[in-house]
């Protein structure tokens, strides 16, 4: 990963990847689906991405610094997805979710960008974990957490049945605990 100083804060640049930060006019674009930008992906955005901009309005830190950003693959300059962490932290714990749209999807993009959001959240002032919820169902889901360096724990009052698999990163090598 490059560090996002030479781009400033609002991005993070990777081998094959740029995470920016989502404008007011993007999340507009997206609910509306009205105006398409010509440097989406076809198929973006995808579900998700339509749910976390639906939530920009009650949740305004989500477009700052330590919030939800566009997943742009440098080669074409196309969005291809979203990642995000849904600030603030909890008791130095930061949530992070992420998509990359189907035509994009198994090309390590995920991982890459995961990795990146991450390492970046650990910098933040008081936050010492990041952590995720995969469904269990969603194997290719728990592969790229796991390839990004998460390790998987287990909440206390949680019933393994649930359907979710916890990870986190920490600061240490240790596994992440909330």
């Amino acid at each position: 990963m490059h560090s996002a100083t030479s781009q400033g804060p609002s991005e993070l640049t990777t081998e094959r990847l740029v995470l920016r930060s989502w404008t007011t006019a993007e999340a507009a674009a997206v609910l509306t689906d009205t105006v398409r930008p010509a440097d989406w992906a076809e198929d973006f955005p995808a579900d998700g991405d339509r749910v976390i901009a639906a939530l920009f309005d009650d949740n305004p830190a989500w477009l700052g610094l330590h919030g939800h950003r566009l997943i742009i693959e440098r080669d074409s300059g196309l969005v291809v997805g979203s990642i995000g962490l849904f600030w603030p932290p909890a008791e130095g714990a930061v949530e992070i979710g992420y998509g990359v749209v189907a035509s994009r999807c198994g090309r390590g993009y995920a991982t890459e960008a995961t990795r990146a959001l991450a390492t970046f959240a650990l910098t933040a002032p008081g936050v010492h974990a990041v952590v995720a919820g995969v469904e269990r169902s969603n194997p290719a889901s728990v592969r790229v957490l796991e390839k990004a360096g998460f390790e998987r724990y287990a909440l206390s009052g949680v019933e393994p049945g649930d359907g979710v698999v916890r990870f986190g990163l920490t600061t240490s090598s240790g596994q992440a605990r909330r």
